[in-house]
């Protein structure tokens, strides 16, 4: 069994979500809830779960204050995966950061997947590095994130976003080529990444590869068109992105 602490300040929510990890996930065991930071943190400290449901808004103050509060005291090396309305703000932290969410109303299907990933790196008690990361972001309250958390089955990795050269697909993996550091595989799609990445210099030349345009070296017209980068790989640019790749260059 895994056990896991449910923190929302909305008693009927708390009893949905219970019900849907019973049928859902029953190998997942609530061994306690709160409503609030104020009860959620001696609760946290005294019985740390494998696995936190947190909501973002508390009645005396959000989930981010909870996690502040805990770290003031310790490292919590619990699984968080966050509940919330859509905030886009909140949810381009979480993606950032690698952390898990789930939308209100709660998808059975979403949650099943969360479960999923969840029983991969449930014993690894890395997630340290994924919840300083956010933290780290929610404080600065803006969203022009300078670093990125890459989880792959060694464990939680942080880069500067501005030291990633480019990203090619892999089938449903993409592999992340980064300044001074060895090529890194993470199970998500390219297009997760681009949604992303896109307004910090990043685009999409072709079906395989987003690239960071401040890496980019030479456009080459000839054999179909392909650029060269920074770390001297060739890359093809497909025939509809030529003439938006042409249009950011002259504004470079």
């Amino acid at each position: 069994m895994i056990t896991a602490l449910l923190i929302d300040d909305d008693c009927n929510l708390r009893n949905g979500m219970k019900s849907l990890l019973a049928r859902y996930a029953p190998e997942i065991r609530i061994v306690g809830e709160a409503d609030s930071v104020e009860t959620g943190v001696p609760l946290l400290l005294q019985n740390p779960p494998q696995v936190l449901f947190l909501d973002i808004h508390l009645g005396d103050g959000s989930g981010f204050d909870l996690l502040e509060e805990v770290n003031k005291k310790g490292k919590l090396n619990s699984q968080i995966v966050f509940i919330t309305a859509h905030e886009q703000y909140a949810v381009k932290a979480f993606r950032f950061s690698a952390l898990d969410f789930l939308l209100k109303p709660v998808d059975p299907e979403e949650l099943q997947k969360v479960i999923g990933k969840l029983k991969d790196v449930i014993d690894k008690n890395d997630n340290v590095s994924h919840i300083d990361l956010l933290l780290e972001n929610i404080r600065k309250k803006v969203d022009n994130f300078k670093r990125i958390a890459l989880s792959n089955s060694d464990g939680i990795h942080l880069f500067e976003v501005s030291d990633i050269i480019r990203c090619e697909s892999e089938d449903n993996y993409t592999k992340f080529y980064i300044k001074n550091s060895k090529p890194i595989l993470i199970s998500k799609t390219l297009k997760e990444y681009e949604e992303l990445l896109t307004e910090h210099g990043f685009e999409r030349i072709h079906q395989s590869h987003l690239i960071n345009l401040a890496y980019l070296k030479s456009y080459i017209k000839k054999d179909g068109g392909y650029v060269v980068m920074a770390d001297n790989s060739n890359l093809p640019i497909s025939q509809r992105k030529k003439d938006r790749l042409q249009e950011l260059l002259k504004m470079l």
